[in-house]
C-alpha cells in the first residue's frame, strides 16, 4: 500500500484542492502542516531531489520575508536558500505531494495525478 504525504497549508486553496483530489481517489494521505512542522534541511533536500527541482523552483517570491532576507540574490547557495526556507517555511511553495521516491508540486492540482 502506498504512503502518500502532503506538505499542506489548510489556508491555501490549492493545497486544499490537492488534498480533496487525493481523497476523491480513495487516498488518505499523511498530512504535514509544514508551517507548524517544517521539514529539516536534510528532509527538504530529499523532497527537492524527489521533485527534481532546486530550492529556487519552490521558493515563494511574493512573501515579505523573501525581500527581507534578500533571497533574490543570485549568489546565494542552495544551502543558504534551504536554510532560509526551512527556517521560514512560508517561503516553501505548496502543496508538495510525496509518494515513495516521487514528488510533485500540486500547481496545477492535476499534477498530483502524475505520481499516483
Amino acid at each position: 500500500m502506498m504512503t502518500v504525504t502532503i506538505l499542506h497549508n489548510p489556508r491555501c486553496s490549492k493545497s486544499r484542492a490537492a488534498l480533496n483530489l487525493l481523497r476523491a481517489r480513495g487516498i488518505e494521505p499523511k498530512i504535514v502542516d509544514y508551517l507548524e512542522t517544517p521539514p529539516g534541511a536534510e528532509e527538504f533536500r530529499e523532497i527537492l531531489s524527489k521533485l527534481g527541482l532546486g530550492p529556487r523552483d519552490v521558493l515563494r517570491r511574493g512573501e515579505k520575508i523573501y525581500k527581507q532576507l534578500e533571497l533574490a540574490d543570485k549568489s546565494l547557495s542552495d544551502t543558504a536558500l534551504i536554510t532560509a526556507m526551512v527556517g521560514n517555511p512560508i517561503l516553501i511553495e505548496r502543496p508538495i505531494v510525496v509518494n515513495g521516491e516521487k514528488a510533485v508540486l500540486g500547481r496545477p492540482t492535476e499534477n498530483v495525478l502524475d505520481i499516483l
